[in-house]
């Protein structure tokens, strides 16, 4: 094996003149092409290699995922002729998609949460810089999981016995950066949780494909606030230059870099399937929803929002019109919620209006505003655009698909199959369910889940040690929801 910039060394190419070579590999060899995520200017040497052999030996080119503009690069740019290209397919069935939306102080209770919910299960957990690792490594060894830290600001030692430590199961969680993984064949990764996004939907499928490598389900869930984008275009514009690109091919990578991070966001965001977004991105097409991810299985209602909407709308015009400038989304969402705010917004008529309503609540009704055109740019801020003003002034009604970020929806047969009592209870249960997660500002399903309630109803636990026994409950919901949940189990009066 030999690392590219080494191919020129005049002593190696006088070697390598003498000896018969049967094949040449390149790996990674997306490298090579300036519309990659990673392009690096000595892989441009091979080709010059390849042509001062005496005898050109064969060439095969290896990349894991490479659209369909990387892999013409691979064979123009390494001088491959005629080769036979083979796609193996970039589906990967087994794995689970999804994208659960959080605020950055969310996070680390959604990932604790999520680990709860796999015990004994073996995974990873990136994160996007090494002071992330290190606090959310010192979280969760705090809270008893068993973890180890992996990035390139630790020893050469500790790294070598954290990723041994993993390999044989002598620890269970490897928090890591994106140093962590290259080479590393462990089967058993049953799940790949990203606590920030990554930079491209390259990196981030290379990263979630380590799990569920034997073939068996496996999870890839990504942790995604909107701090996330302005975390990464800082990394992007700031990651130093490389002194190998000429100034025309800096301007071009980062550009590129820029346009791949657009497109991970979209993916964060969208409420399409999200395995359809990955396979449509490397040129492969899915005719029909997979019905195997976060977007697919949510279990979704029509909802109409129209006065949440001018309420929002309307708050954006008052607050141009107290400052003089447009405000952000989250300026909005602290407006409408009552929290500390400049001095002139809490004198506006909808200060404090949606107090009732969570602050992940009205973050997604507002990004759910600004990527229908309802709110559009405006400087830093946002404003109505013409739809949003046909919403305050023409009544145009607002609707939104409202769902439950569960990594499962419960089949909805299993609930109608209730009936009676039982289904008067299990919709007692769900409005507790939801008014506990307004009150920890969370997602309904980390609570518990749909398949919860429904063991509930069916074995109608009455101490908090038979709720801890219930399945997706445990001592830790126990201890935190018996006083909520049981009155409602041991009553009569259902």
């Amino acid at each position: 094996y030999l690392a590219p910039e080494r191919l020129e060394t005049p002593s190696f190419l006088a070697l390598v003149q003498t000896l018969p070579l049967a094949l040449v590999a390149v790996d990674e060899a997306h490298c090579v092409s300036q519309w990659g995520p990673d392009f690096r200017p000595s892989y441009l040497r091979i080709a010059d290699f390849l042509a001062a052999l005496p005898q050109r030996p064969p060439v095969g080119a290896f990349t894991a995922t490479a659209t369909a503009a990387v892999r013409r690069d691979i064979v123009q740019l390494l001088g491959l002729k005629n080769p036979m290209v083979q796609i193996t397919g970039f589906d990967r069935p087994n794995l689970f998609f999804n994208v659960i939306q959080a605020y950055a102080t969310q996070k680390l209770i959604f990932l604790q949460q999520l680990l709860q919910q796999r015990p004994d299960k073996s995974g990873i957990v990136y994160c996007a810089t090494r002071s992330a690792v290190d606090q959310v490594y010192s979280a969760l060894v705090q809270e008893g999981f068993s973890a180890g830290r992996y990035h390139a600001g630790l020893d050469e030692e500790e790294r070598r016995q954290t990723q041994e430590d993993f390999q044989y199961d002598r620890i269970r969680i490897m928090v890591a950066t994106n140093a962590f993984g290259m080479g590393i064949d462990k089967s058993n990764v049953r799940f790949v949780i990203h606590y920030n996004m990554p930079l491209s939907l390259e990196a981030y499928y290379q990263e979630a494909g380590r799990a569920g490598r034997d073939g068996a389900r496996a999870d890839c869930i990504l942790l995604f606030c909107q701090s996330d984008v302005r975390t990464a275009k800082f990394l992007i514009e700031n990651g130093g230059e490389n002194d190998d690109l000429t100034p025309e091919q800096q301007q071009h990578r980062l550009t590129q870099d820029l346009r791949r991070l657009n497109t991970m966001e979209v993916y964060c965001k969208t409420g399409d399937c999200l395995r359809r977004e990955i396979l449509r991105y490397f040129g492969e097409k899915l005719q029909e929803d997979c019905g195997n991810c976060g977007s697919c299985l949510r279990r979704h209602r029509r909802r109409d929002i129209t006065r949440e909407a001018q309420i929002l709308l309307s708050t954006a015009v008052r607050a141009q019109k107290a400052l003089g400038q447009a405000v952000s989304k989250e300026t909005l969402a602290d407006i409408v919620y009552g929290r500390s705010v400049k001095e002139p917004l809490k004198g506006l008529s909808t200060y404090g209006l949606m107090a009732d309503c969570s602050m992940a609540q009205l973050m997604e009704w507002l990004d759910f505003l600004a990527r229908q055109d309802y709110l559009l740019p405006d400087g830093d801020g946002w404003m109505p655009g013409e739809r949003g003003r046909k919403v305050l002034f023409q009544g145009e009604r607002v609707w939104i698909d409202v769902y439950l970020p569960g990594e499962r929806r419960l089949p909805q047969h299993q609930i109608e199959e209730l009936a009676g009592e039982q289904l008067e209870l299990y919709n007692k249960l769900e409005r507790a369910r939801s008014k506990l997660a307004r009150k920890y500002s969370v997602p309904d399903y980390t609570i518990c889940t749909d398949a919860t309630l429904i063991a509930l109803v069916l074995h109608r636990p009455q101490s908090p040690e038979e709720l801890a026994a219930i399945d997706g409950m445990g001592d830790h919901r126990a201890n935190r929801y018996a006083r909520t949940f049981l009155p409602l189990l041991t009553t009569n009066d259902t």
